[in-house]
């Protein structure tokens, strides 16, 4: 009884610090979290031009899908080796190296006549991702006060508000020129270029180089594997939902883009207060299939919904960001703590898997509409998300060595 009130105490305590510290942090860690909002802007940009580009670039559904495909794959791929490339030149010469290829990337996508040739600068602008995205945790981690916990909250808050804001940009211009998110795009992530240049101090490789092998090697670890494989399938339901919605809401530019932006704010709002609470309360894997249940039901419900009534639609997409907010994160805490990996590896190993989804979704959704109407691509990811359930607890028990004390 004695060493429970003790541990209870302990959490307690380290919780009501980390909140103490969350706001008290150095200049470089705003300077990275700013950046990984517009890194994040990224995702969600094409989200309400879609059907402008299919109509300007005289393309299906399907091929304009590939703008998600192409970057998704590069940048689960590119995981692979971003932690080659850190451990050699450092954070910073990474962040910037891959801040420096968004610019080129988006700046070209922004000139394409075709669709291959803007899907193929896509993939260019997933490889800048990859560098930028997976390091940016790491370095966040590594700067930020308040321990793991605050800095994967942050990291989380910046993706959640870039996810947020990247529909909302992409609507703002994608109303006045199809082309004129790109350019926007380009322009945020050079001046967080800037920004990182003179605000993130340098940091020096680690003394111990990592093999191209090692996020590989990493995901041998039962734990950090049950995350990844789950996130996987999770994935292909979030991507299947960002990706495939706008074309069935039937809206211009910015109705589809107000959509989002309700969507991306439930994300970010239920990533930074709401899962950290639950996560105390009830433990990550028991709120992770609670949560993961709950976004079946509502892939199921879109299903039933799409193509006979809009506004359900609407109501249960922004409803979604809820539940993936809260799975952003523990997914996220989980493949950083999980396994005696270094965090820069365990943080490369998962990305790659989970990625994967994020690739495959898009078109599959896309190819399932065309072919068989609107309800089915919901229908298939909401069978993929009892997969991701599955697996979780089929590995429950190497995530619950992982959880703290519950209180």
């Amino acid at each position: 009884m004695a060493s429970k009130l003790a541990a209870e105490a302990a959490d307690e305590s380290t919780y009501e610090a980390e909140k103490a510290s969350f706001l008290k942090q150095p200049k470089a860690v705003w300077a990275t979290a700013l950046a990984a909002v517009f890194a994040f802007m990224g995702i969600g940009l094409v989200d309400p031009i879609l059907p402008a580009i299919a109509l300007n670039l005289q393309a299906t559904p399907s091929e304009v899908s590939l703008l998600f495909t192409s970057y998704f794959l590069v940048t689960a791929v590119a995981m692979l080796v971003t932690g080659f490339v850190s451990s050699r030149i450092g954070g910073k010469k990474t962040l910037l190296i891959g801040l420096a290829l968004i610019v080129l990337f988006a700046s070209l996508a922004g000139t394409s006549d075709s669709v291959s040739t803007l899907v193929g600068f896509r993939a260019g602008w997933g490889l800048g991702n990859a560098l930028f995205v997976a390091t940016a945790l790491a370095v966040i981690v590594g700067v930020a006060s308040g321990g793991t916990g605050t800095a994967i909250i942050l990291y989380e808050a910046a993706l959640g508000l870039g996810i947020s804001l990247g529909p909302l940009l992409g609507a703002l211009l994608g109303g006045w020129q199809w082309r004129a998110p790109f350019f926007g795009t380009a322009t945020l992530m050079a001046a967080a270029f800037i920004a990182l240049t003179f605000m993130l101090p340098r940091t020096p490789a680690p003394a111990r180089k990592a093999r191209l092998r090692d996020p590989l090697l990493a995901l041998g670890h039962a734990g950090l594997r049950t995350t990844a494989a789950s996130a996987l399938f999770y994935n292909y339901g979030f991507f299947t939902i960002l990706a495939f919605t706008p074309f069935i809401l039937g809206m211009n530019a910015y109705g589809i883009g107000a959509v989002f932006f309700g969507w991306g704010v439930a994300v970010a709002v239920f990533s930074v207060f709401v899962a950290p609470v639950l996560q105390r309360r009830f433990g990550a894997t028991k709120v992770l299939v609670g949560t993961l249940a709950a976004l079946f039901l509502d892939l199921v419900g879109l299903g039933l919904a799409a193509g006979h009534s809009v506004p359900s639609v609407v109501v249960l997409v922004i409803a979604a960001g809820a539940m993936l907010g809260i799975n952003n994160t523990l997914y996220t805490e989980l493949a950083m703590g999980v396994s005696d990996s270094p965090r820069p590896v365990a943080s490369a190993g998962y990305n790659f898997v989970r990625w994967m989804g994020g690739a495959l979704a898009p078109f599959l959704a896309a190819q399932l509409g065309e072919h068989f109407g609107p309800q089915v691509p919901f229908f298939a990811a909401a069978v993929a998300i009892v997969f991701g359930i599955a697996v979780v607890i089929g590995g429950r028990k190497y995530l619950s060595a992982h959880e703290p004390h519950v209180v």
